[in-house]
């Protein structure tokens, strides 16, 4: 049962930020400091990137590990919501299932897709891995 009742639950959910989250800042201080220079929620591709790199046509996903079903200790693919749970399992899922179209999309239109969790993002040699294929064009 929810703490909350519906309308506050819903005031709160409605005011979780979607763009400038602290893990995508934290991604995209991380690229900065490394010399690369991006564009930020690319409107024109599919899905609109969080990060553009058009340089080296990549594009960067930073996703929050919870609304985009990730299996890590904070995904939703381990701790679903007790209240309203047909509702939360079938929005996860159409998140996750979005997900992969975009990223068949552009990859149809030949960019490199790269997604960093949130989780990821928080551990600095986490992300670097993550991004070395694109560290490596920059040398």
């Amino acid at each position: 049962m929810d703490v909350f009742d519906k309308a506050t639950r819903s005031k709160i959910m409605a005011s979780i930020k979607s763009t400038d989250t602290q893990p995508e800042i934290k991604v995209r201080k991380f690229l900065f400091s490394k010399g690369f220079r991006y564009r930020l929620h690319g409107k024109d591709l599919p899905g609109s990137p969080d990060i553009v790199l058009p340089k080296y046509k990549t594009v960067i996903f930073v996703n929050g590990c919870f609304w985009h079903g990730h299996p890590c200790k904070i995904g939703s693919g381990k701790r679903m919501p007790k209240s309203n749970s047909k509702f939360w399992e079938r929005k996860i899922k159409r998140n996750i299932n979005r997900d992969l179209r975009t990223k068949k999309q552009l990859m149809s239109l030949g960019w490199k897709v790269i997604t960093v969790w949130e989780c990821e993002s928080k551990i600095d040699r986490k992300m670097s891995k993550k991004l070395k294929p694109l560290l490596d064009l920059k040398d």
